[in-house]
């Protein structure tokens, strides 16, 4: 069987993409470096992570960008002999405006060096790329409506002004007529188009009703890729609205026909716990697969309904490779689940030493520029994460140790810094919600060390996580239990405001500006171990 979700843990947008017998989802990465995620299977029960392609400043570089902005909703796709990757690099996410530019970058290889990319435009966020069977190329891209209400083709939420298209090549850009060929449904919010053709149709899936419970996949159709586009006669293929079951916020997916003659479609999905201010997805937006049929040429999902299963019928035997222990003395090459955020110079940042990671201590937590924080996805309801640091701190200005992290304004951390007339201590600090409603708190009083490196570690269990500490000897709790529910997309300001997923990992700064090392020879991160 299939499980989902296929990818757990924060792996949003799922663009799915067949080239044989191999089969390739790419997902979004927002803020964290490099940009996108790309998951390779031959079997849709095992996935592995096969490359991260926007890994230098000429194709991405998300200084500067705010939490939840960079990179929405990539598009993958195969033609001519090489893969087709179409992005946005989303530069401002509150007020009126999006600023998106999108672009576009090719490899003959999945994980081999992508080229330089084109830029096509800014018009909205969310682009894709249409191969059709006569070998022209489509652009499209939901169109960003920042004028008064009233003013956009779809009521149900003016600022998502519908999808529009238009023909590209690599060597004219976008030319010919460029058209609003879809306004979307009653349910609005209309985003993420993606095209296919069977049977003499043009196949338009898009993704409604915004990232929380109310998302969708919603299917049109047309005789001509320029429209009119009829709706499915349910409006949506996917939806879990209105549903009791363990997976919710569905919506945002991409077709398969499968080299067996089975159908599959991707989906995002969340899937709720129950937190002290209500349901909370703490492993963010997870990837899911359904199987789906075709009947009077309309896709449904092959078990009814629009709810996807937690399990599904795999197209062939294979065994499930149930999740282990991720435990590494670290040194040499940055192990392959952690990102960073934002900067295309990760030296600035680290140093990869032959028996330590030395993260360099740079500008705050809290910065949207440059800071050192290399962290992993949350990927289980249960687990615990620990790591050994040894910093030298001569200021309560320079600090390093470990932290579960959201954005900005929801993490959590346990950090080893210094006091005057005390030496090193060991501080905690919290910041539980987004800005203005929430500010950095201290939960606990700094307790003194000893001088010499220190084992950290955090259980997360649900909606509670506790800080441990050990210089020798047993592990001590360090503070009071904390809201684990914060380090999700419902905390703060809530779902709409905020749609990545939560991370765990090591983080150092100096605010002095001198770039105080801190190494960092051990992380594990073992899954369900909480007593």
């Amino acid at each position: 069987m299939i499980q989902n979700p296929i990818l757990p843990g924060f792996n949003a947008d799922p663009s799915f993409c067949r080239v044989g017998e191999d089969y390739y989802i790419a997902v979004s990465t927002f803020e964290w470096y490099p940009g996108v995620q790309i998951y390779h299977s031959r079997d849709l029960v095992n996935w592995d992570l096969v490359a991260r392609p926007l890994n230098r400043a000429a194709l991405l570089d998300m200084r500067g960008n705010g939490d939840s902005c960079g990179i929405w909703a990539p598009c993958l796709s195969y033609a001519d002999g090489k893969f087709w990757l179409v992005y946005t690099d989303v530069k401002r996410l509150d007020g009126a405006f999006k600023d998106a530019p999108n672009y576009i970058t090719t490899c003959e290889t999945i994980d081999g060096d992508w080229t330089d990319p084109w830029f096509v435009n800014a018009s909205g966020f969310d682009p894709s790329l249409f191969h059709d069977s006569d070998g022209r190329k489509y652009f499209m891209n939901m169109q960003w409506n920042h004028r008064r209400k009233g003013s956009g083709c779809n009521p149900a939420n003016d600022a998502f002004d519908g999808i529009l298209l238009q023909e590209w090549s690599p060597e004219k850009g976008l030319f010919g007529p460029v058209k609003n060929i879809y306004a979307g449904t009653k349910r609005g919010l209309t985003e993420a188009p993606h095209m296919f053709q069977r049977n003499g149709y043009y196949y338009l899936t898009t993704a409604e009703g915004g990232t929380g419970y109310n998302h969708a996949v919603t299917l049109a159709r047309s005789r001509d890729i320029w429209g009119p586009y009829e709706n499915h006669p349910d409006l949506h293929v996917i939806c879990a609205e209105d549903s009791d079951g363990p997976i919710q916020r569905t919506g945002h997916g991409q077709y398969v026909e499968t080299h067996w003659g089975a159908h599959y479609h991707t989906f995002l999905m969340g899937r709720p716990l129950q937190g002290p201010d209500g349901p909370f997805c703490a492993l963010g937006r997870e990837t899911g697969i359904e199987e789906v049929i075709w009947r009077d040429d309309w896709l449904y999902l092959k078990s009814g309904g629009t709810v996807p299963r937690v399990q599904v019928p795999a197209p062939v035997a294979a065994t499930l490779r149930l999740p282990a222990p991720v435990q590494r003395e670290l040194g040499g090459a940055l192990p392959p689940e952690f990102q960073w955020l934002r900067t295309p110079h990760p030296e600035r940042i680290m140093r990869h030493d032959p028996d330590a990671l030395v993260l360099i201590g740079r500008e705050s937590i809290g910065s949207w520029f440059e800071q050192a924080l290399v962290a992993r996805r949350q990927e289980h309801h249960a687990y615990r994460a620990q790591t050994r640091v040894d910093i030298t701190a001569q200021s309560y200005q320079q600090a390093a140790g470990l932290t579960t992290y959201y954005n900005r304004h929801k993490f959590h951390a346990v950090l080893v810094t210094h006091a005057a007339d005390v030496g090193p201590v060991l501080s905690l600090m919290s910041c539980p919600g987004d800005w203005p409603d929430g500010a950095l708190t201290y939960p606990a009083d700094d307790i003194a060390l000893d001088a010499g490196p220190i084992e950290l570690a955090v259980d997360v269990n649900g909606a509670t996580q506790q800080f441990y500490y050990r210089q020798s000897g047993d592990w001590v709790a360090f503070g009071p239990a904390l809201n684990a529910a914060v380090i999700s997309d419902e905390g703060g300001r809530g779902e709409h405001g905020s749609f990545t997923g939560a991370f765990v990992g090591m983080v150092a700064f100096d605010q002095t500006g001198q770039g105080k090392e801190a190494r960092f020879t051990r992380f594990d991160y073992l899954p369900g171990a909480v007593d």
